[in-house]
């Protein structure tokens, strides 16, 4: 790290404590740009970096809402305007326990350049609650989002900021959003974007980010001569950006064999097929289940619940070639990289007992003194991935 991105991180660390996902997005950003900065002083100068990592406002209110005992619940709402230097704000809503305002500047900070790139004229900004609509009933959701548009619709607008879905905000929420927000300004504008498409919403918007994924690795993978035509794909998360991806992927040739939700997740060895593909979309997008009911229709398949102990993800022990984050940020760690690269070029042991069709015994996960694997081990033995009885010293030593 150079003296100037040190002195630079110190003061926006200063200036945002406790907030680490916020701190590592602006550190990228600045050791990238701190080179070209250093040739064109001017910038420097015009402090446009400073800038850029600060946001141009922060909205913060209290959402008061009634759930179906009759009883008031308090949550925090969020509106993160980070910069409309090319256009207005543009950055989806997200409901969600873990919300909190470094995630949120974080995200609205990567929004910013992700927007710049498409070279549509938009600024980046970002929004939310720690309200969490697992478990709500549609009217416990409607009334939450009633009354967070209600303070949120004052700051929005066509020409000002235009906000999307996020994790936990979907086609049912932008929807009672939208309502709301049409009866507080008295009028029809495109003011949400991830609308029905009744009500002026796009055609692919469902799809595009999913697609967008899987083609990016695509092209990816052409630039040497390959494609992901028999790849073998390890999913994460299973709703808009997974399904999407999932189908995707089948599309051009390849298989997924996992997906998950935050209980845990399915490794089904035979493949996440077209008609496996619409129960899921079924499960999560009508009736709203949880991921554990695939295994209980699938037999081909082995549900892991999360292990809230293990440092690592199970879900990417599994052999594969590709890997597609689709669940939320910042989600494989250093040691789910290693996972990766060592299933990737370790053999994998015979299907004919793996997995168990049983998933009743959880194995603890390892400590880390048992990483890396060692070569003798079996990949599977040594990733310790819960769910899985373990197999015997020679078999490992044959895989």
């Amino acid at each position: 790290m150079s003296d100037a991105v040190r002195e630079f991180m110190d003061r926006i660390k200063a200036k945002n404590p406790g907030e680490p996902e916020f701190h590592q997005a602006v550190f990228e950003v600045a050791s990238s740009l701190m080179p070209f900065l250093d040739k064109h002083p001017h910038y420097r100068k015009a402090k446009i970096l400073e800038r850029i990592a600060e946001p141009e406002r922060v909205i913060l209110f209290r959402v008061p809402w009634l759930d179906d005992r009759g009883e008031i619940q308090i949550n925090r709402g969020y509106r993160i305007e980070m910069s409309s230097a090319i256009g207005p704000y543009k950055g989806g809503l997200r409901f969600h326990p873990s919300v909190n305002l470094g995630i949120l500047k974080f995200l609205a900070f990567e929004q910013v350049f992700k927007n710049a790139l498409t070279t549509l004229p938009m600024g980046g900004g970002k929004g939310g609650s720690d309200f969490d609509p697992k478990g709500k009933s549609d009217n416990e959701v409607m009334k939450f989002c009633q009354a967070f548009m209600a303070e949120l619709s004052r700051h929005i607008g066509a020409d000002t900021d235009v906000p999307a879905g996020d994790i936990g905000v979907g086609g049912r929420e932008i929807g009672f959003m939208y309502g709301m927000y049409k009866k507080l300004r008295n009028e029809f504008t495109g003011v949400l974007t991830g609308k029905g498409l009744n009500w002026g919403g796009s055609l692919i918007r469902p799809e595009a980010t999913g697609y967008g994924a899987v083609y990016f690795a695509a092209e990816m993978l052409a630039t040497r001569g390959d494609s992901l035509k028999g790849k073998t794909c390890l999913v994460s998360g299973s709703g808009n950006v997974a399904q999407y991806t999932i189908e995707k992927v089948n599309q051009l040739g390849g298989k997924c064999v996992t997906v998950s939700d935050s209980g845990g997740y399915v490794y089904d060895e035979a493949g996440i097929g077209a008609e496996k593909l619409a129960f899921i979309m079924d499960l999560k997008n009508a009736r709203r289940g949880r991921i554990k009911e695939y295994a209980d229709k699938y037999r081909s398949a082995v549900y892991t619940p999360v292990d809230p102990r293990a440092d690592f993800n199970p879900l990417w022990c599994h052999q594969a070639q590709c890997a597609f984050p689709s669940a939320t940020q910042n989600e494989i760690n250093g040691k789910d990289a290693q996972n990766l690269i060592t299933c990737r070029r370790r053999p994998m042991a015979s299907s004919t007992s793996w997995p168990p069709r049983s998933s009743t015994v959880r194995a603890r996960p390892p400590t880390p003194a048992v990483w890396p694997p060692p070569a003798s081990r079996c990949r599977r033995t040594a990733c310790g991935s819960p769910g899985r009885a373990r197999k015997s010293t020679s078999a490992c030593r044959a895989s």
